[in-house]
């Protein structure tokens, strides 16, 4: 048990005046120049031409048959996104949250539909791009629409199909899963065979390939193979990748390259199949990708999860079995678009949260879209992720999430298109400037595995009180960038309602409400470090080793003795009754901001994200607890995923 300490003097000094700079920051307008990044970008080149496109979607509602009929082109719907809402949605263009606001002009062009012979033809490369997500229910129904796919292609040639299976260790139970199923495909086609004249033409018209990829890429089948027994035996293969990366791009241009030639000698179709659960970490290699699937005319296909709402990263968690022990490792899914457009702090730390984007990730939608594939997203029930909305049934709203689909252009243009707009690349910059990423003013991590982190706090007087400084000095940093990034955003406010995409009008509109939050959070966790450091309560269970820091809905009010030390620091003339309506005042307007949002895109990813913020609240409570119990968390050896 902890003596109560006596004397803090010079910690109590410290702590209030950090907690009255927080208050003046609060009650003083913070003019901030314009700050915009530098930013060294590696340009891809193509020699690439536009092209007219239309847009394929297939009928989802697919399952294995006797027989097999099949209408070319596919089924038109209404599916976009990872929406799962009936194929014939009735759209209400006067209700939809584009024109609410009379100012904004989005561009006009003349359309024109295709006709009806049109749309019965077999459309060929380079006049179709992919389906952007088509939400399944699981392997089955993918593969099934896979083989409709199949069949398409083999009506004009003969097909030879790669199998590209990321080695992460989190894939390995769907790995089985897709082995159980694979047999369906040459089910299916057979029975399409024995109705179709021209697939009963010739011989093995369809050659498989099994490969796997973690830093490298792993090849699983000798050669291409229509033996159903050895592709199974292939995916028992596939081995796990220890060193965690995960190079998908340029395995997909490895693989093609490889059987390219080889599929035109034979006169075959050459397609890719992805399967993974993580969006890959060589997105720089993308239009690489996308190049060599285009020269060799070869439609890759994803088998994947919803993207990370705007943040690059989710967290899997894994159970060390001898001891027990919790860890959870990053992995790599999103975000949805070319960079983030949202803010990657929650406030105080690193984002933890893997709330889901309602697509997937950008480099594999991309490469879906451009080679004329499809991208499946799969369930997203999965029992190893951590983090506030994890596993999370909701679904979005089908029709605004057609209003905020991402855009999937290629990076440079991307970072052309929003350097043209002072009103995305203000957003942008605030989005730089308070990435918590290897940046040392503001808290860097959520990872328990880190004591420089803000929740672990040691149980001894000095080592506390060492602790509570660096984070204290951090906090105040944070504050002052908040506020600055506030400034900024006000600053371009005006030219919200001359922004065409409703996309970056809900990116400024989170931003801005969740900056207020965040202000509220930071002075909320001054008040409890200071509260704690001038009480230093009696432990609740005698074998804790350490204090924890815990979020709460419930806010802390300064009492009088810690109001007459903010007093004391900075001859603070008002009452304290004063003070608190400012500070409920702020708390209410905070909470309106974030109402307004769910108002305005009801029914998305940042609706959704605001109200999580309201469920959150703006305080924190600091509890004891026993950590590690064992002391072998330093020891254990923790696998990449």
């Amino acid at each position: 048990m902890i003596a109560m300490v006596r004397n803090l003097p010079s910690v109590v000094i410290s702590l209030s005046v950090h907690a009255g700079v927080i208050l003046l920051l609060m009650l003083v307008p913070v003019y901030v120049p314009e700050l915009m990044p530098e930013l060294m970008l590696e340009s891809v080149r193509t020699d690439e031409k536009p092209q007219e496109e239309l847009t394929r979607e297939l009928d989802l509602q697919t399952t294995a048959a006797t027989s097999l009929n099949v209408i070319a082109g596919g089924t038109p719907s209404t599916s976009v996104g990872a929406a799962n809402q009936p194929a014939a949605a009735p759209v209400n263009v006067q209700k939809a949250n584009v024109m609410r606001e009379v100012d904004v002009r989005p561009a006009v062009s003349d359309v024109y539909l295709p006709s009806d012979e049109l749309i019965s033809m077999e459309l060929g490369e380079g006049e179709i791009t992919g389906e952007v997500g088509s939400m399944v229910e699981g392997y089955g129904n993918a593969m099934g629409i896979v083989t409709q796919e199949l069949l398409r292609m083999m009506r004009i040639q003969k097909v030879t199909v790669i199998w590209l299976f990321d080695e992460s260790e989190s894939l390995v139970d769907d790995r089985q899963e897709i082995k159980e199923n694979y047999l369906r495909v040459y089910d299916e086609l057979g029975i399409a065979a024995n109705q179709d004249e021209d697939l009963r033409k010739g011989s093995e018209l369809l050659l498989t390939v099994v490969a796997s990829y973690g830093s490298t890429v792993h090849q699983l089948t000798p050669r291409p193979t229509a033996d159903a027994t050895q592709i199974r035996n292939a995916i028992d293969l596939i081995p796990v990748d220890e060193s965690g990366q995960e190079n998908m791009c340029q395995s997909i241009a490895a693989v093609i390259n490889e059987y390219k030639q080889q599929a035109i000698r034979g006169k075959r179709k050459l397609a890719v199949i992805v399967v993974s659960d993580e969006s890959g970490d060589d997105g720089g290699a993308v239009e690489e990708a996308i190049v060599a699937a285009r020269q060799a005319k070869a439609p890759v296909y994803f088998m994947g999860r919803e993207s990370t709402f705007g943040y690059p990263y989710a967290h899997h968690r894994w159970i060390h079995k001898e001891s027990g022990e919790h860890f959870w490792i990053q992995i790599r899914r999103g975000p949805e678009t070319a960079f983030p457009e949202c803010l990657q702090w929650n406030g105080l730390h690193a984002r933890w949260d893997v709330q889901v984007a309602g697509f997937g990730p950008y480099e594999q939608v991309r490469i879906a879209r451009e080679t004329g594939g499809i991208y499946f997203v799969l369930p997203g029930e999965e029992e190893a992720l951590t983090g506030d909305g994890a596993n999370d049934k909701r679904k979005y709203d089908f029709l605004a999430m057609r209003e905020y689909q991402p855009t999937l252009t290629s990076r440079p243009e991307y970072v052309r298109e929003r350097a043209a707009s002072k009103f995305r690349e203000t957003l942008w910059a605030v989005i730089s400037q308070l990435n918590p990423t290897n940046n040392d003013i503001l808290f860097q991590s959520h990872d328990p595995e880190l004591n420089i982190q803000h929740e672990h706090y040691p149980l001894l007087p000095d080592a506390f009180r060492q602790t509570a400084q660096v984070q204290i000095d951090r906090a105040a940093r944070a504050m002052i960038l908040t506020n600055r990034a506030i400034a900024m955003l006000e600053d371009v406010k005006s030219l919200r309602a001359s922004e065409a995409s409703q996309r970056w009008r809900a990116g400024y509109d989170l931003a801005l409400s969740q900056l207020y939050v965040f202000r509220l959070r930071l002075y909320q966790f001054l008040l409890t470090i200071d509260k704690h450091a001038n009480g230093m309560p009696k432990l609740e269970n005698p074998m804790s080793n350490e204090w924890n820091i815990w979020w709460s809905p419930t806010k802390l009010e300064p009492d009088e003795q810690q109001y007459k030390r903010l007093q004391a620091a900075f001859a603070l003339k008002m009452s304290r009754d004063e003070y608190l309506a400012m500070v409920v005042e702020e708390e209410n307007r905070s909470i309106e901001r974030l109402q307004q949002v769910i108002k305005d895109h009801p029914g998305t990813p940042w609706a959704y994200r605001a109200q999580r913020e309201l469920n959150d609240g703006f305080g924190f409570r600091v509890a004891d607890r026993l950590w590690d119990p064992k002391g072998v968390r330093s020891t254990i050896k923790v696998p990449n995923f």
